[in-house]
């Protein structure tokens, strides 16, 4: 009988047969206990639905520790100066603030980003879809990701930010690069490129809000620079971080979900074909594509006070958790038949947007930008197959391919 302790040892991020089929070692973690101690990252790691879920929502853990402790207080290190910029660009970000902070700068946000302005970019996000989808068609073969994904995504927000969609390749470059950062395996190397691509990022966008603040244009930039909520105001170390957050979350969310639900769909006989046939619409597809592969494997909290139980497990005030999303959106305790892509399962409460305070301010836009591909896909291509065998990028934290190509 296999030990729970050589269970967690086949849990090697950096073993290339794990990342390109995570999912059995996933599951018998899972099914093997609901928490344990990864040595290698000095986590706490939780690997069943229910236990994750309540995390995410759980006020007594949060996304830093700094507004309320000092790295000495819990015994570790200083923040690494060689990487300021990264740090300067997370340090606004609503992905790592935590109340009163993200409170303030969410409700100014939220604000602009409303579900009427998604709404009303819809008429555009459908006519990024078929100019490229278009082109799509005319190359015959294509690969999803490059000709028509990453161009798309970036477009989109970029559109909404207001920034000209001829900088779009720098920042689909510049995220590209800094992503990589939130890997639980990265080198030097990794953390330069990414310290130099996040001080190239701020100083773009503190010249483009300069230039929102002559040339006001009605944008989400724009906007941001402008709203005002009982006399509170965003800075524009703020707003930096703000529209940067959502340019890195929103595509690499957006892209990774069209190329890993593509896949799934035509990896499964019969399913793409419940889309095509108008069995299952393109906005019941989104759910199970954000489930089934998850874009976000791992995310992470802090226990900011005493007397957290998780599973049974005391934590300390100081103590790291990891939420393995890919371990609880395959739950047999939440989901029926987790295991089976079924297109038309339709079950919106997934984690694949997070939960809880830091529930992804982007849901309702990914969800209709996928949507909208999902859909334009089925119109144009209803005979879609995979041209080849696709490959993950060799990363755990966020899953995405590296190409995905595919004939009609």
């Amino acid at each position: 009988m296999v030990s729970v302790d050589e269970i967690i040892a086949r849990f090697d991020v950096d073993d290339p047969s794990f990342i390109a089929d995570p999912y059995p070692v996933l599951n018998d973690l899972r099914e093997a206990t609901p928490i344990f101690w990864n040595e290698r990252t000095g986590q706490w790691t939780l690997t069943r639905f229910t236990d994750v879920y309540e995390t995410l929502r759980d006020r007594r853990l949060g996304r830093s520790y700094t507004h309320l402790y000092s790295h000495a207080q819990l015994g570790r290190n200083e923040p690494d100066a060689r990487w300021s910029a990264f740090l300067q660009h997370e340090q606004w970000s609503l992905l790592c603030l935590e109340p009163p902070d993200h409170t303030r700068i969410r409700r100014l946000v939220s604000k602009v980003f409303t579900p009427k302005a998604v709404t009303a970019l819809r008429p555009r996000i459908e006519g990024f879809a078929d100019e490229l989808l278009d082109h799509c068609r005319e190359l015959g073969a294509f690969d999803l990701l490059t000709d028509y994904a990453q161009p798309y995504s970036v477009a989109v927000i970029c559109s909404m930010l207001g920034v000209p969609r001829s900088d779009t390749r720098l920042l689909l470059d510049w995220s590209h690069a800094i992503v990589k950062m939130y890997e639980l395996s990265t080198t030097d190397t990794i953390r330069a490129a990414a310290n130099t691509a996040a001080a190239e990022y701020i100083q773009y966008t503190k010249q483009l809000i300069a230039a929102k603040r002559a040339e006001p244009d009605g944008l989400l930039i724009s906007e941001l620079v402008r709203v005002e909520d009982e006399g509170d105001v965003l800075t524009e170390d703020e707003i930096v971080s703000t529209t940067m957050v959502l340019v890195e979350a929103g595509h690499e969310a957006t892209v990774n979900t069209l190329g890993n639900g593509m896949r799934a769909m035509l990896k499964h006989e019969g399913q793409w074909q419940r889309v095509v046939g108008g069995e299952v619409a393109a906005r019941v597809a989104v759910e199970e594509m954000l489930r089934w592969d998850s874009p976000l494997h791992l995310f992470e909290r802090w226990v900011l006070e005493d007397g957290v139980e998780i599973a049974g497990q005391g934590l300390k005030v100081g103590d790291e958790v990891a939420m393995l999303f890919g371990a609880a959106q395959r739950d047999p305790r939440r989901f029926d038949e987790p295991d089976r892509f079924d297109i038309g399962r339709g079950d919106t409460a997934h984690i694949g947007f997070g939960g809880g305070i830091h529930f992804c301010v982007g849901a309702p836009l990914a969800r209709q930008e996928i949507e909208v591909s999902v859909a334009g896909l089925a119109d144009r291509f209803p005979d879609l197959k995979l041209a080849e065998e696709p490959t993950y990028h060799p990363n755990f934290v966020i899953r995405g391919l590296t190409a995905l190509r595919l004939e009609r």
